[in-house]
């Protein structure tokens, strides 16, 4: 495994939006290059060049293998946004996405799994894929998933209630589709895998239910996501596992039991609090309020630099690994990227990195740790 690499970046202080949707956005024909390989690949080395970081971190795409679980079981790509399913999925379903398997991939999939190839074969950087999780990809699928998995959460079946069958059935689903898309890019060369679970949260799951000793979390987000390390392990590819949303201390132990390599977290905890929480072995990554850089109302550049310095020193009081970064993808705003792109150079230019730091191949590790 890689993880005195990511240690290594931690120490010399690296600092790295998740920011390849920026560099796409100036790009005037950036619908096309979503279906070239190549092209999306060279994106997304653009982007590892330009923030100085050796991890080449994929588009974040949340909707990628929702169009892919839905056009193989047949509906038309103008349906996939809005589309959910009503009634369990069934065998049909099911029998409809393994004959898919069966068939070339759709363009954008084949594009994502091209640009990591690219990355891989191509370059000096080190190759991230990207998914959306399992939890996350099923809430996309249902129109309401929240009283079904409350309903679970309180001892509820599928035998009991269809809606609850329809969750865990969806959820099934959803888990074969994203180990699909992520063997696929495994097999092109991922070294890991950033998985994308922002549901996975209090949103979605009651925090007093498992305070009085649900175990809805572990059901629905844990052991999915357990199934994806397991995938992962056989690979020897190590697992970025990211939630923006609010979550708890429970939901974040329970989390750090899958042993992801990095721990990616939204700006709703301050992470030198989430640190004791969390094994040293994890390095955390994050958790700049960077969906508000679009806007100087929202925040300035100077409260930017001010956050940024907050929390290297904070961290490196608390002795934690950490890598300091954006709290979701950083997503360009028409008319608004030049505001975006200064609180991204001042990010950047917090306090001192190591000269040593460079966007050139990631030091092999010290250790067999995993």
């Amino acid at each position: 495994m890689h993880r005195s690499s990511y240690f290594n970046l931690a120490e010399k202080g690296l600092r790295m939006p998740i920011g390849t949707d920026l560099i796409l956005h100036e790009k005037p024909d950036r619908q096309a290059i979503l279906l070239d390989g190549r092209r999306l690949g060279q994106v997304v080395e653009e982007t590892a060049r330009r923030f100085r970081t050796p991890l080449a971190i994929g588009l974040m795409d949340l909707m990628l293998e929702k169009a892919t679980l839905l056009g193989a079981i047949g509906i038309s790509p103008d349906q996939v946004a809005t589309y959910h399913f009503c009634s369990p999925p069934g065998p049909d379903a099911f029998a409809a996405w393994e004959a898919a398997l069966h068939r070339p991939p759709p363009a954008r999939l084949a594009a994502t799994v091209g640009a990591v190839a690219y990355i891989a074969q191509q370059t000096d950087l080190f190759p991230v894929g990207m998914t959306i999780g399992p939890f996350s990809l099923m809430t996309k699928l249902i129109a309401d998933p929240i009283t079904p998995v409350y309903m679970a959460g309180a001892g509820a079946t599928a035998a009991d209630d269809p809606e609850v069958q329809l969750v865990e059935e969806v959820l099934e689903l959803s888990l074969r589709v994203v180990k699909h898309s992520m063997e696929a890019q495994l097999r092109a060369g991922a070294k890991a895998i950033l998985v994308a679970e922002p549901a996975g949260s209090a949103a979605y799951i009651s925090p007093n239910q498992l305070d009085a000793g649900s175990d809805i979390f572990d059901r629905c987000v844990i052991a999915p996501n357990r199934s994806l390390k397991a995938l992962l392990d056989q690979f020897g590819a190590d697992l970025f596992y990211h939630c923006c949303g609010e979550l708890t201390d429970h939901m974040i132990r329970r989390i750090c039991t899958l042993e992801p390599a990095i721990l990616s977290l939204g700006s709703s905890r301050k992470l030198w609090e989430v640190a004791p929480l969390v094994p040293k072995t994890i390095v955390l990554f994050g958790n700049l309020p960077t969906k508000k850089f679009y806007s100087d109302q929202a925040i300035t550049v100077e409260q930017v630099r001010q956050l940024s310095d907050e929390l290297v020193q904070r961290m490196r009081e608390a002795g934690h690994p950490f890598i300091l970064g954006s709290e979701c993808d950083v997503l360009a705003v028409d008319g608004c990227e030049e505001t975006i792109k200064r609180k991204i150079d001042a990010m950047l230019m917090c306090g001192e990195m190591s000269q040593q730091l460079t966007t050139g191949p990631m030091t092999q590790p010290r250790t067999t740790d995993n």
